[in-house]
Formats: C-alpha cells, structure tokens, sequence
C-alpha cells in the first residue's frame, strides 16, 4: 500500500510540473470546461428542447461523437495487437501510450453518452444492478455496459504496467497477458456493439446494411492510427522520449490500407443506391445532393469525402508517408474526414426521410456546440494528464525509492530531492547521504584535455 499511495504522489506532482506552454494550453482548456460546465447545467435544466433535435432527428451532434470516438478508443488495439501479438519492439516501448489514449476516448465516449440523456433522472436506466436497463429493446445501454468494460480493462492494463515500471518489479506475465488478449477482442466488440446500435432497425434503410460493422471497424483503424500519430510526432518534439520511426511507419500502413478499405465500401455503397434509385435510396439523396430544397449536409459529404480521398492518396505515396512534415497534413484530413463522415454524415439522413415521408433540416444549437466543445476540452485535459504522467515513468524521470535519498537509475522522485542526476563517489560510506554529488560530465576532446594537463 506504501508504494501504492508513492506511486499516486510521485504521478500527481509530476503532472501538475510544466513550462508556459503547458500550463497555456491547460487554461485554454480550463475556459472551455468552464463555458462547458454553464451549458451543461442550462441543458440539464431545460432538457433537449435547447439543442436542435426534434421528434424527427432524435439524434444529432452529440451521438455523432460517440460513434466516431467509440472507433478511436478501440483503434489503441493498432498499437496494442502488434506489441505484444507480433513483438513488435518499436510499437512494445509505446504500447501503454495507445491505452491512455484509450482511456481518454472511452471516457469522452461516456460523457456525450450523458449529454445526450437530456435529463440526470435518465442515469437510472444506465446504472447497472441498481439501475433499471432496458435491454435489449434499448442497445445504447448495452454499449455503454460494454465501453465501461473496456475502460475498466485499459485502466487495470495501462497502470498495472506504469506501477511495475515505477517500482522495477517484473510484470506478472499470467496476470498481465490474458488481460491484454481479453483487451484486443474487447475493442473490436465495442465498436461492432455501436453498428448494431443503429444497422438493426429495419425501419432506417439508410443504416440497416450487413457491411455496417465492417464499416465502422475499417474507419475506425484509419481515423484511431491518425490521432495517435499526431500525438507521436508532438510527444517526439516536446518531450525526451524519442518514438521510433518503425513505430509511426506501421501505424501509418495500417491506416493507408483501412482507410482504402473504407473507400472502397463507401463506392460500393453508392454505387448499390443510385444505379437503381428506389425510396430507400433518399437519404443518401439528401445528403449528396439535397431533396427538397433542403440541402445541409451536402457541403459537409462532400468536404469529407474530398478530405478522406486527398488522405488517401497522400498515403499511398511512400515518399509522403514517411514524411513527418506531410504525414500530419493527410493524418488530419482522415481524422477530419471520418469525423464528419460517422457523425452527423451518418445519423442525420438515416432519420431522413422519417417513417411517413417527413424531411426535416437538422442544425446544432449553440448550447449543443459548447457542450460538444467542452466535452472535447474534457478528453484532451484527461489525455494530456495521462500522457505526461506515463511518459516520466517510462523516461525514468518518475521512480520509485525506498529512502528520500536512495537514487534509482540516476534518477529520484520528483518531490523528495533535487533534480539534478547524482552519483555516489567511491569512497563514500554506504548509506550516507551527505557524501552525494552531482556528477560533471568531461568537457573537450581527449587532445585537448591532454594539452591543458600538459600546460598545469
């Protein structure tokens, strides 16, 4: 328990240490949470009647969120499967980087959950045991069951890991792996959970298609490897711990092929729609090309498909994809382009036409834009924490120490002794604190040191 309670301390202090840029960019996102925490607290007063769902478009903004960050919590598994599947080394050095980012997502996945609820007395059907769930008529509670065990998994996973680094005890390998295994599976249930959510319903013939699920998965891997490899290349730039480059390459092929796949379903399912249009084909009507004057969604179809292609194509081209000043620029099109495509891109025209021919406009309001902002600013403070925090105890500039003056690694807890490294002369009494220096690297060449010996 003492190392446990060390273990916290020692994470904590770390964390809430920074420069300018780190402690600007929590107050940025300190301002949002703010904004975040009034529009959440007038929505939950005044119920969904303050954002722009109707009886005809029930869901909008807010699950548009989920069904794409469902797909990047279990993208973690593109980091994950290959570490410890297929040892990979490169990917096996970062892998609880991909967890944390997990952790983030599912959570950020959980909180749109809640802003969607409308009204706090809606939780009782979302607590399990104690709570009334109204499965299976209701999917959305089942997912949200599946997202927190896989959030539970990732949490058990991530830190069993940070602790036994901290600590430099070995991992316990028939505690650790069978989790791990139960992890990669887990992460492709999630997300085929979420496509059952809405491909089930026969009444939607936009959502109701069998490659749904593969869908979800194949963009998933495409828009998950993208955001973790802008957070790669901005961990490689403003921190110590260097991610190699066989690392980015793989995740970087992964996300090439599934996003081609995603492509290639996207084609196939216009092509099955319009070659012979039918009644079943006007919501995909309405948002390409607009029906009845209402016309909404289409310049956001086509900005993400031009999004998704132009990233596509840039991919496909070794030279640009192992080009880390280009790589970022077709990561955040994918990411842009996927978001827009599972989000509003998705749920919008499948309620469109309703089930007795209404068409119906749907457009965020602005309490739903500053709770979606807000949620967002959530998931990047929670991420920020827990990145920093794993990355200085995989640097080792987080260790545990059994005396405030032991050194481990050269290295000792941030909040019981100087940062300076240490070294303990040869002649020192075993124990004695006071007989520690900082060690002096040499200065000059071996020539010159030669001389100025020479000259003494």
């Amino acid at each position: 328990m003492e190392k446990l309670i060390r273990f916290a301390l020692d994470y904590v202090s770390y964390v809430v240490k920074g420069g300018a840029k780190f402690y600007a960019w929590m107050a940025g996102l300190g301002i949002l949470i703010a904004i975040w925490g009034y529009s959440f607290y007038i929505q939950a007063t005044e119920g969904l009647a303050v954002t722009g769902l109707t009886d005809q478009v029930s869901d909008g903004l807010y699950l548009g969120n989920v069904m794409f960050l469902v797909g990047v919590a279990a993208a973690a598994v593109t980091v994950v499967f290959p570490a410890y599947a297929y040892q990979h080394k490169a990917l096996h050095e970062v892998a609880v980087l991909g967890e944390m980012v997990a952790i983030a997502a599912v959570t950020l996945c959980n909180l749109f959950v809640l802003s969607h609820m409308g009204r706090p007395d809606r939780l009782w059907h979302m607590l399990p045991v104690i709570g009334i769930y109204n499965i299976p008529n209701s999917l959305i509670t089942f997912d949200v069951l599946v997202l927190t065990g896989y959030l539970l998994l990732n949490l058990v996973c991530g830190f069993y890991f940070l602790y036994t680094k901290y600590t430099g005890d070995r991992i316990n390998r028939v505690f650790y792996m069978p989790l791990i295994y139960i992890s990669i599976v887990w992460a492709l249930s999630i997300h085929s959970v979420t496509a059952l959510f809405i491909n089930t319903m026969p009444a939607r013939p936009f959502w109701n298609s069998p490659v749904m699920p593969i869908h979800f998965i194949s963009t998933a891997f495409a828009a998950g490897p993208g955001l973790i490899i802008l957070i790669f290349l901005l961990v490689r730039k403003n921190t110590k711990l260097w991610i190699k480059d066989e690392a980015i390459n793989l995740l970087s092929t992964i996300m090439t092929y599934c996003l081609g796949i995603a492509l290639f379903l996207n084609l196939s399912e216009i092509a099955t729609h319009l070659y012979f249009p039918t009644e079943h084909t006007l919501g995909l009507e309405y948002l390409m090309f607009g029906v009845n004057g209402l016309t909404a969604l289409v310049p956001w179809f086509w900005a993400s498909s031009a999004a998704n292609i132009i990233a596509f194509v840039m991919l496909l081209i070794p030279r640009v994809r192992k080009n880390y000043r280009l790589l970022p620029v077709a990561c955040v099109l994918a990411f842009a382009g996927i978001w827009v495509q599972k989000g509003i891109g998705l749920l919008v025209p499948g309620f469109t036409p309703s089930p007795i021919g209404e068409f119906t406009n749907y457009m965020p309001t602005l309490i739903e834009v500053l709770v979606t902002l807000g949620n967002w600013a959530i998931g990047a403070a929670m991420l920020t924490v827990l990145l920093k925090g794993a990355i200085g105890i995989l640097l080792g500039e987080v260790k545990y120490a059994t005396a405030p003056w032991e050194v481990r690694g050269n290295v000792v807890p941030f909040y019981r002794a100087t940062p300076k490294p240490t070294t303990k002369l040869p002649w020192a009494p075993s124990g004695d604190p006071a007989r520690y220096e900082a060690s002096k690297p040499s200065s000059g060449s071996r020539t010159r040191r030669r001389r100025r010996d020479a000259l003494a």
